[in-house]
């Protein structure tokens, strides 16, 4: 058996896996496939639909849920799924948002807590409308604030050992939240090229956004690399309003710095953007075909990709990439 731990394998095959820890599908009918957490947001490479998949490595998998958590556990990593409808929280609320954000995290904390796990290590955020403002602020900033009062509620820090993330917005449906915890070493990572997110200023809020730009969990025989979801982003500011072409070039510059820092925390992570996989994030649909290329050109072929419609955290950017790499350790 593969002892690849992260990964992007077909639905179908997915769905049947008995080692399977947790995953996401992205798009409609996925129903067939209960330890994926389903995010309606469609896949735009045509072919056979893949899913973002986490292997047991081999470790028994056992199941269960704490509160709106669902979750699979196999050795020392636990996925984990909580999806919650806004509505429940009240109706034309300007807090709901933020009230449904910080109550989600809770619940994922209070998991962590029960079931032993001290690293969250990595979290996917999905919502639905992320650039609409509505109450006077946009959601993507009242998902931060409800986020990082959860994170601060259960005495987390709000900077530095912070998980690796995404958050994009999709057309319907709950707030849907997946995580990878563990329990192992867990070294956040930052891009030279920008401000850390927990250190915006406050013209992106008033709560920052609380993640890594990266991370690398290493377990037993084997370092996992999670790579936050990217953009044109450089210092603080997007850059390349309209571009498409020039957004996706930046932000693979900004990947190959990131992977730069990973190597050089631990020389056994993958030192090309070549070695990961990608899901890509584009805005607009008839874009496929051009970020394709300008990756394609890049790295001289695309990498294993799963591509998806949805919406980037800020209005101005086009594309964002998130990547994923994993290295076996030497036995000493």
């Amino acid at each position: 058996m593969s002892r690849t731990i992260a990964s992007l394998s077909p639905v179908a095959a997915a769905a049947k896996d008995p080692s399977l820890l947790g995953g996401l599908a992205f798009g409609r009918g996925h129903d067939h496939a209960p330890h994926l957490m389903p995010v309606l947001a469609p896949q735009r490479i045509p072919g056979t639909p893949l899913a973002v998949c986490l292997s047991a490595g081999g470790e028994p998998v056992v199941a269960g849920e704490h509160g709106r958590v669902r979750w699979r556990e196999a050795g020392p990593l636990l996925f984990g799924e909580v999806r919650i409808d806004e509505a429940s929280f009240g109706d034309d609320l300007p807090s709901r948002l933020m009230d449904a954000t910080t109550s989600a995290y809770q619940d994922i904390f209070a998991t962590l807590d029960a079931r032993g796990f001290d690293t969250l290590a990595r979290a996917w955020n999905y919502l639905p409308d992320i650039n609409r403002e509505t109450h006077g602020l946009e959601r993507y900033r009242q998902f931060n604030a409800g986020r990082q009062v959860a994170f601060a509620a259960s005495g987390r820090p709000l900077v530095g050992n912070v998980p690796a993330a995404c958050a994009l917005g999709t057309r319907e449906g709950p707030l849907s939240i997946a995580f990878l915890a563990a329990r192992g070493d867990f070294l956040p990572l930052e891009n030279p090229r920008q401000v850390s997110a927990y250190h915006y200023p406050r013209d992106y809020g008033e709560r920052s956004p609380t993640f890594s730009r990266a991370g690398i969990l290493r377990l037993p025989g084997r370092e996992l690399l999670f790579v936050s979801g990217t953009a044109a982003i450089v210092g603080h500011r997007s850059l390349h309003p309209d571009d498409v072409v020039a957004q996706t070039q930046e932000t693979l510059a900004n990947l190959r710095s990131v992977v730069a820092e990973a190597v050089q925390a631990s020389p056994s992570m993958p030192a090309s953007l070549e070695a990961l996989d990608f899901t890509i994030y584009l805005r607009r649909a008839g874009d496929l075909e051009t970020v394709c290329s300008v990756i394609t050109e890049s790295l001289g072929g695309l990498p294993r990709c799963v591509v998806v419609e949805a919406d980037v955290c800020r209005s101005d950017l086009l594309v964002e990439i998130e990547a994923t790499g994993e290295s076996a350790l030497e036995s000493v």
